[in-house]
């Protein structure tokens, strides 16, 4: 990818992501007085309190990057890839998981609820629905085969991302948190974490192979 290519899809993704920002200020702003304020109540046991404090934190996690790049110097070009990917998993996936487990108004009284017929959900998810559904473990998808070799494959991703979708279904279950336990959420989460790989295609780790000399070394 040349540098008109690489800048062209910054971009792209700058102006997304202004997008997206404005089309849910109203909602962010909403939260920000009782966030802001530091009350539980009104900001992390909703919706909108998490993704607020989560870009607001932004600096956060970019200051542990840069630690954990100057920590590790002696990688060279990897230092900081691998930061980023470390930070960017976790402060990625932890804020969409927590809003997944965000109890309904019937937790702890109204029975666990299971629907195991594919693409019946999806129909009444609608595009915030599923945008939401696809965003839960992108960050993953995204950064987790550019921090491990042996993830660094679609299908694989797309397992992870299934995988780790079923855990979260399985606690809204057991927990009752009055919660639809469905397999579309598992489908379109998968879908979003592949997607994402996909995205950073280019910067996935690959496995790292001896020299021939070091090669020969051992043989002898």
């Amino acid at each position: 990818m040349n540098r008109t290519a690489r800048v062209t899809t910054a971009l792209v993704a700058i102006l997304g992501m202004a997008g997206v920002l404005f089309l849910i200020r109203g909602p962010l702003l909403m939260t920000a007085p009782a966030c802001l304020s530091g009350r539980w109540h009104g900001c992390y046991d909703t919706f909108n309190g998490p993704l607020l404090m989560m870009l607001l934190g932004l600096p956060l996690p970019a200051l542990l990057v840069w630690a954990l790049a100057r920590f590790r110097r002696a990688a060279g070009g990897l230092a900081w890839r691998l930061s980023a990917a470390e930070v960017g998993m976790v402060y990625g996936t932890v804020p969409m998981v927590w809003l997944t487990l965000q109890p309904g108004p019937g937790a702890g009284i109204v029975p666990g609820r299971v629907s195991l017929v594919p693409l019946i959900d999806l129909m009444t998810m609608g595009p915030i629905g599923i945008g939401g559904n696809l965003l839960v473990f992108a960050a993953l998808g995204f950064f987790a085969p550019m921090r491990f070799a042996a993830l660094a494959s679609v299908p694989r991703i797309l397992a992870l991302g299934a995988a780790c979708s079923v855990v979260v279904e399985t606690a809204q279950y057991v927990f009752q948190l009055d919660r639809v336990s469905s397999v579309d959420d598992v489908l379109v989460n998968a879908t979003g974490a592949a997607l994402a790989a996909l995205a950073s295609r280019r910067w996935w780790r690959t496995r790292t192979r001896q020299p021939a000399h070091k090669v020969q070394e051992c043989v002898y």
